[in-house]
């Protein structure tokens, strides 16, 4: 058993945005292709009204292709501790052989998460803007995952010039500005505080949030905005039935209440959902844009996109020697 901490895993990840979009894309392409098994994410909630935002999800997987791998990941969501000053989010991954089924590694998962959603946000801003692409993004909500989303958008889109900031504490806005110059230094990152301004100023929006249920529109949106809805329960049920909607499967995303889930149960279909962003990046769905509608993606943050990128992660740590290998654990 190999043990990747933190550290490893930034080490390992630390620089290659672009290896590791490319590596979200060819997993979407292979989940698009059904080279992929990807259970229903389980979702263990606690009946104290203390808890009562509070959540712990398993994401089991297996992606097939070339480089194979199947595992888990269990990554726990509080969001009070934004409020205590620690990270909301926490992960594991543990990873099994294709040979005996016996796990291989046990990897921090919290770094390759955030990374992987960043870098299939990237992904899906690239793809979705391909014939104009924005110099501008309005990040809404100033934590761990849209500081990443930053960062693996200046790699994907080299154009990127500005970032405006927007959350619910000013001071928070302005304190990651600091650390927006940091992940991203050819990105002028600033504070913004109307957001309705904003809205209609950036044609690129990112959403990354803590929101539990659906508070914002897009009324306010210019013409042909793509917005990336990364924490899924932003936006309002007009907002999505009003939209170009491209997903990651709408299975997994129209569940748990997320804004897609109650725009089915409001519509009493799923005939809102253009397109896959696997079909899209295969070629086998195209997507039009309309004048009037903006594109939304709303991924669910499928758990073969982590177990790809652990395997890379446990990979390249071989190679270095980084990481505590446990040659017991399975020994009596």
């Amino acid at each position: 058993m190999l043990i990747l901490r933190r550290s490893d895993v930034t080490d390992v990840l630390s620089g290659r945005e672009t290896e590791i979009i490319d590596l979200v894309a060819d997993t979407y392409r292979l989940h698009d292709e059904g080279r992929t098994s990807l259970p229903h994410s389980t979702f263990l909630r606690f009946p104290e009204e203390r808890h009562g935002r509070d959540r712990i999800i398993g994401l089991p997987a297996y992606r097939g292709g070339e480089r194979p791998v199947a595992g888990m990941k269990w990554i726990a969501s509080f969001p009070g501790n934004v409020a205590a000053g620690t990270e909301r989010a926490s992960a594991a991954i543990v990873l099994n052989s294709l040979v005996d089924g016996r796990p291989t590694a046990f990897v921090e998962g919290a770094v390759v998460s955030a990374r992987r959603t960043a870098a299939s946000a990237a992904l899906a801003a690239r793809e979705l803007t391909t014939d104009d692409p924005p110099a501008t993004v309005l990040l809404i909500g100033c934590g761990v995952i849209s500081l990443e989303i930053l960062r693996f958008l200046a790699a994907a889109l080299p154009g990127l010039r500005e970032a405006a900031l927007y959350d619910t504490d000013p001071a928070r806005a302005e304190a990651f500005a600091e650390r927006c110059a940091e992940a991203a230094p050819g990105v002028k990152a600033y504070p913004v505080t109307d957001l309705t301004a904003a809205l209609g100023r950036h044609r690129l929006i990112s959403l990354a949030t803590t929101a539990a249920t659906p508070h914002l529109d897009l009324a306010a949106c210019g013409p042909d905005t793509t917005v990336l809805h990364i924490s899924l329960r932003d936006l309002t049920v007009g907002s999505i039935l009003g939209a170009v909607n491209v997903v990651d499967d709408a299975d997994h995303v129209c569940r748990e209440r997320t804004s897609l889930d109650l725009a089915q149960q409001a519509a009493g279909n799923r005939d809102f959902v253009a397109a896959p962003l696997g079909a899209l990046l295969r070629g086998t769905a195209s997507l039009r844009r309309e004048a009037d509608r903006p594109v939304v993606f709303s991924p669910f943050g499928l758990g073969v996109l982590d177990m790809a990128l652990a395997e890379f992660v446990r990979e390249e740590a071989g190679r270095r020697g980084l990481g505590v290998r446990v040659d017991d654990f399975l020994t009596a």
